[in-house]
């Protein structure tokens, strides 16, 4: 393949020939003794004498006289195999069969990072006799242990290099080694360490093995074994030691070689010739590559020798780039270095494409390496120095393209440039010396958290404060320039103006984008398939910052108005890897929709794409359509489109107005030509498919923007290259960015539990009498210890913050979520063809406002982004319509006071639309979001439900404090009045939305108890049980659908309490007698002694923490408050509720802490749980009229065993037996059961005869 580019199209070839053969003594402009002294000059011999100096020398003569220096003082090379070794040349690691676990191995075969619990890997090369060594660079500092095995060692999960008699290994993490048994050996190993052999960062650690197994059929291979996440890069000899060993010998012929062939390079770039001054020394660094005969030949027989050595990486790494560093050295921006520029011109002109190519490939391998492993110090230095010469590369036309096409988003290849690692330990990063004062918040609020501007603040800690602040802005300005220079490789990338030479560099860049996505959207399964998420943060800012850049450069529209039109959803310019759409899979939207897309953007989906649709498809799609999308009878009139599906349609007056002035605008200044356009054929293109006029388009070809629709704009807000790479950044956040700044607030949230526990601490220190010295000693040991990790942790934190959770970065998560809402809006515009939104944008819209709201500093306040609340606003409007995919979007929302605010803002009518859609009957849906979204409208509004954790959790330190569930209560009164009106006002709703909620609470509550039973069961075993944690929380779960399912209850009961107590509404009564009998089965079941609740709730399992009698008892007190209480029939609720089957007079006694003469267990019970409230004289009013009434004599007033009551009601003593099968309840039970069902309760056999039963006496 011939060179294009850079430069005059000359081969290495082309020169010698013209040189040699053709004109033997021309010189160009040169004369013979101006060439014999340039060329002595350039090829200065160490050995010549006077008469070799004298001798004329020309480019006939230069070949030889250029061997002759390089065999000088050149070392031979033995070429015999080496004694002692067995393997492969060169060494690499065995990820064919020498390995176990799971692991990710760099494609140089020498990196690896373990991704299972312990995993092992060995080289492919053993040694049985002599000295030998090998050198691991270590860029974590976890679990590892490094050395030698034989080929007889089986390692598992939990036995690792060293765990067996035939392997040995150096544990640097825990100064260890080990064979077997384990001993203390060396120092602690710290980031970017190497360990040679027995020797760490060059300096001997002492022998660590003796007597090491040697014989016939031994052989030892460089191992290691390494925990989750732990990564190294072994280094075998082939690229040059951080610390040279005499052990490990550097290929010393060609090295010297280069050196010397390097230092004929640097002699040409320094030398000019004039024809009238002679030879004129020069800096080198001003050097142009003009086209001089005299030169240029001159560099093509250096060349010759020069080029096959540079396709080697030990020299690349060793000569050219250290040679391109030192360019580099004397600082200033990178655009004044042009040398390197120079370089890579000469380096396309006079080498041969397949050795160019090699060499920059290597050039850019090693740079990786040397930036993903080099050590962090206090001012980034190495990371600047690899970051710069990265940069001055790319500046390279042809080397850019190259790289882009060849090496750009392998996996964790160049992503790894826009990584800026965190340090585990902040002595070795110098942040000690960057941040010499430490701080961490002192004063909390009541729930314990954080206060922003405490009032009592000393004025020691407010020094504190303000220099640790000044410490962190000074770290914060150095990683700027990491940052900056990272900024400009990806805006090198994105460059589309560098079209003379082929391809423009930002669509390269797209399509390997894109295709980076798709690996990591289609293997979330496969870890070792995925770039980190700790990589992916990182780059999603660098690209935000650098298409801010791309975007600003001339553009009609600000970025700040950015969004992603609608028709890249649907015209298959843009693949998304089967990503799940809004209205579900895209190949039943392109069947079900192909009219609307043929009428509203003249697009018809090619046929062969439907018909390639697998049958399994289509059963799928005909049993989903109906489900999906629901035609509107008006279809037909409306001249035969599809209308739109009922849960995108907009019911409210407002929507359809601004639809039809939508229109009529249209209609008016029509934006299109008033014939009909021409309707264009598609289908899906892949990545490697596409061209550039695929993307941009050309005359009459709209590219990624074909088919717009008549409520879009046609006049685009970007080149439309940069819309799809706004694309993949939304894409990009939603696959693991947002997971990412999750998991990196843990950090946060230590500092906060190490301040919490040494103020404690601070404060029994002061209250610790003097004569308990012993306990004063303890106390100071742990005073100390937690100040010590204190000063690490925030050190640390300063770092993450600069990093991770800086205001610029905030606001970039800000961008996302205006992007998201607009696209959002934009797409909804488009009526039907909303439902080709990719789902990923709804996911993104919310978590991006719930990362701004929990993981950023409180310091960088929501309330300083311009316009977000109006922006969840307008996100919200369009969702008035409730579908399950959109339903935890308004979930998230509804949990802050601020979005809250926003929910209200709303306009009234798409308000009242949205409550509409939330008390839809729960039956045939994901019922359980749309009551989370009730409660949170509730919650601070109910009995004892102002507290924004559990009371007996207040002292226990939650998994995840920015949970929505343990946010401050925060009710909307607006919302809560128009689901009273609209409860009110249609009877019909009401009553289905009721029954459907008390036949849940029934289900849950059924469900949480059967599942307690069989954890009593797991626990009264005598052997050693193991309870499944996955049923724990399934049972946790259950219990916590029951209290908000009440917490509905009692909402409902308190806003509209005639919907149970107005009895001339149809189903009021029903309803209320349901309501009765489920209070009263809670109740028995929670308050009966001995019963089954208070057993479980003792055991104080872990991940049943809230299932507990404070939450599920004050629930129920505030709906028999309601009705019992402050309603105004009090008598005929307090009726309904004593002439239940199930009422137990004991467990009203229990709730109100009143037990008569036999309440000793209550009495026990309340004193070692939160109490209820003193409701006694307010509640009992009623009962003693009850009490003495005709209705109901025959309930208990005392207790009875929870294994003599019915396991129906719980109300009753087991009185019936069935047969055949013998399981038992009360007669009322059974009888009512029998009069609609013949099968028995439990095991479904046919009851052929009911018995009555009495607990022998022996019992």
């Amino acid at each position: 393949m011939s060179s294009k580019g850079g430069g005059t199209a000359l081969t290495r070839r082309n020169y010698r020939l013209a040189s040699d053969m053709d004109k033997p003594r021309s010189t160009g402009i040169v004369n013979e003794k101006l060439l014999s002294d340039y060329l002595h000059h350039v090829f200065p011999s160490t050995k010549q004498g006077p008469t070799l100096a004298s001798k004329p020398l020309g480019f006939q003569d230069l070949p030889a006289h250029l061997e002759k220096l390089l065999s000088e003082d050149t070392p031979t090379e033995d070429g015999q195999a080496v004694d002692g070794r067995l393997g492969p040349q060169p060494v690499v690691l065995d990820h064919t069969s020498g390995f176990e676990g799971l692991l990710f191995v760099d494609d140089d075969l020498l990196g690896v990072i373990g991704h299972s619990n312990f995993s092992s890997i060995r080289a492919t090369t053993c040694v049985y006799k002599g000295k030998w060594a090998y050198e691991v660079l270590i860029s974590s500092q976890g679990l590892m242990q490094i050395g030698w095995c034989t080929l007889s060692c089986r390692f598992n999960q939990e036995e690792g290099v060293g765990d067996t008699p035939d392997s040995y290994a150096y544990d640097g993490n825990r100064v260890r080694k080990w064979n077997v048994t384990t001993t203390n050996y060396g120092k602690v190993s710290v980031n970017t360490d190497r360990v040679l052999c027995v020797l760490r960062n060059g300096q001997s650690l002492g022998t660590a093995f003796t007597n090491i197994k040697m014989g016939p059929g031994i052989a030892y291979f460089p191992a290691i074994s390494l925990s989750f996440k732990e990564s190294v890069a072994f280094n075998f000899g082939s690229r040059p030691l951080r610390y040279p060993s005499q052990l490990i010998n550097p290929p010393a012929a060609d090295l010297m070689k280069a050196h010397k062939l390097l230092g004929y390079i640097k002699n040409v770039l320094s030398t000019a010739i004039d024809t009238q001054e002679g030879l004129v020394e020069k800096d080198c660094a001003v050097w142009r590559l003009h086209g001089e005969p005299t030169v240029l030949v001159t560099l093509a027989h250096i060349f010759n020798h020069f080029a096959p050595l540079m396709c080697k990486v030990y020299l690349v790494e060793d000569v050219l780039m250290n040679f391109l560093l030192g360019i580099l050295e004397g600082g200033g921006s990178v655009d004044e270095h042009p040398l390197i520029q120079q370089l890579l011109d000469l380096f396309w002109l006079l080498m041969e494409d397949h050795e160019v190519n090699e060499c920059l490939k290597q050039l850019m391998m090693s740079l990786l390496r040397a930036y993903r492993f080099s050590p962090i110090i206090p001012d980034l230095g190495f990371q600047i120095h690899y970051l710069r010469l990265t940069t001055a590369i790319l500046r390279h036309e042809k080397s850019r393209k190259y790289l882009l096409s060849n090496l750009t988003f392998d996996v964790l290849r160049s992503v790894v440039f826009f990584y800026i690692k965190t340090p585990l330990r902040v002595k070795e990063a110098g942040l000690e010396e960057l941040i010499p004062t430490t701080w961490w918040p002192t004063h909390f609020d009541k729930e314990g958290k954080d206060e922003l501007e405490p009032k009592d603040e000393s004025a020691d800690e407010r020094l504190r404060r303000r220099a640790y602040e000044r410490g962190c802005q000074r770290l914060k300005k150095r990683i700027e320039v990491v940052e900056e220079l990272q900024v400009q490789i990806l805006r090198l990338l994105l460059n589309n103006k560098d079209k003379s030479t082929g391809e423009a560099s930002r669509y390269i860049f797209l399509n390997k984008f894109r295709k980076f996505l798709q690996e990591n959207a289609s293997n979330r399964g496969h870890p070792t398939a995925l770039c980190p998420p700790e990589y992916m943060v990182c780059f999603l800012h660098r690209l935000i910052t650098a298409v801010r850049g791309c975007w600003d450069e001339g553009h009609r529209k600000s970025l700040s108005r950015a969004y992603v039109p609608p028709q890249l959803f649907y015209n298959g310019k843009v693949d998304y890897f089967d990503l799940q759409r809004l209205g579900g899979l895209l190949s039943h939207l392109k069947k079900t929709l192909k009219d609307d897309l043929a009428s509203k953007a003249n697009i018809i989906i090619d046929p062969a794409e439907i018909q390639a649709t697998s049958m399994d498809d289509l059963d799928e799609d005909d049993e989903s359509g109906a489900a999906q999308v629901m035609w509107l009878p008006g279809a037909v009139a409306m001249g035969g489109a599809l209308a739109r599906p009922s849960w995108l349609s907009s019911p409210t007056l407002g929507r359809a107005n601004r639809f039809l002035s939508t229109a009529a605008v249209s209609l008016m200044t029509p934006r299109r030509p008033l014939s009909q356009p021409e309707k264009v054929k598609v289908r899906t293109l892949a990545v490697e498919q596409r061209t550039e006029e695929d993307i941009e388009g050309s005359y009459g070809n709209d590219g990624l923007l074909l088919g717009r629709p008549l409520e879009e704009p046609d006049q685009p807000n970007a080149d439309k290259s940069l819309l799809e790479i706004v694309d993949g950044i939304v894409m990009m956040y939603n696959l693991s960015v947002h997971q990412q700044l999750g998991k990196m607030v843990v950090v946060s949230d230590d500092v906060h539990e190490y301040a919490v526990a040494l103020k404690d601490t601070e404060e029994k220190i002061a209250r610790c009498p003097a004569r308990r010295a012993d306990i004063l000693e303890e106390l100071q040991k742990s005073q100390k210890v937690f100040a010590e990790k204190l000063n690490h942790l925030s050190r640390r934190l300063a770092w993450i913050n600069a990093t991770i959770y800086s205001k610029e970065k905030m606001l970039d998560i800000y961008w996302l979520l205006c992007v998201c809402i607009r696209t959002i809006e934009h797409a909804d515009n488009t009526g039907s063809l909303f439902a080709f939104t990719p789902e990923f944008y709804l996911n993104v819209a919310m978590n991006a406002y719930s990362a701004l709201k929990n993981y950023f500093s409180p310091a960088n306040g929501m309330d300083e982004l311009p316009g977000v609340f109006e922006c969840i606003s307008d996100l919200l409007s369009l969702l008035s319509d409730i579908k399950d995919s959109l339903m935890q979007a308004l979930a998230s929302y509804v949990c802050y006071p601020q979005s809250l605010r926003a929910v209200e803002r709303i306009p009234e009518e798409q308000r009242v639309a949205m409550m509409k859609n939330l008390l839809a009957p729960y039956e045939q849906r994901p019922w359980a979001q749309t009551n989370w979204i009730l409660v949170r409208l509730w919650r601070g509004c109910g009995f004892g439900y102002r507290y924004t954790r559990l009371p007996h959790l207040l002292k226990t330190k939650p998994e995840d404090a920015n949970l929505p569930s343990l946010q401050k209560p925060c009710p909307s009164l607006l919302l809560q009045r128009h689901m009273a009106e609209l409860l009110s006002m249609d009877k019909d709703m009401a009553a289905s939305f009721l029954n459907s909620v008390l036949n849940q609470l029934n289900w849950a509550f059924s469900e949480f108890i059967g599942m307690i039973q069989e954890i009593q069961q797991a626990a009264e075993r005598p052997e050693r049980n193991f309870v499944d944690t996955r049923q724990l929380k399934v049972c946790a779960t259950c219990f916590d659908l029951s209290v908000s399912l009440l917490r509905v209850l009692e909402m409902t009961v308190t806003l509209v309490p005639e919907i149970f107590l107005d009895w001339s509404r149809p189903s009021a009564e029903l309803l209320l007698r349901r309501l009765a009998q489920l209070l009263n089965q809670v109740l028995n079941r929670v308050t009966a002694e001995k019963n089954l609740f208070d057993r479980v709730v003792n055991l104080r399992l872990p991940g049943l923490e809230s299932v507990d009698h404070y939450p599920i008892l004050v629930a129920v007190t505030g709906i028999l408050v309601r009705i019992l209480v402050d309603g105004d029939r009090v008598s005929r609720a307090a009726s309904v509720l004593l002439s239940d089957p199930c009422f137990q007079l004991h467990s009203i006694q229990h709730l109100l802490g009143e037990g008569g003469e036999s309440s000793s267990s209550a009495a026990v019970a309340s004193s070692v749980r939160p109490a209820v409230g003193s409701l006694g004289s307010s509640v009992a009013a009623p009962l003693p009229s009850a009490t003495g009434s005709s209705e109901r004599k025959h309930f208990s007033l005392h207790p009875t065993s929870e294994e003599d009551l019915c396991p129906i009601c719980y109300a009753h003593p087991i009185s019936a037996i069935f047969k055949p099968c013998s399981h038992k309840s009360c007669k009322a039970c059974i009888n009512q059961h029998l009069m609609n069902n013949k099968d028995c309760f439990f095991c479904k056999a046919t009851i052929t005869g009911v018995e009555d039963y009495s607990k022998p006496a022996s019992s």
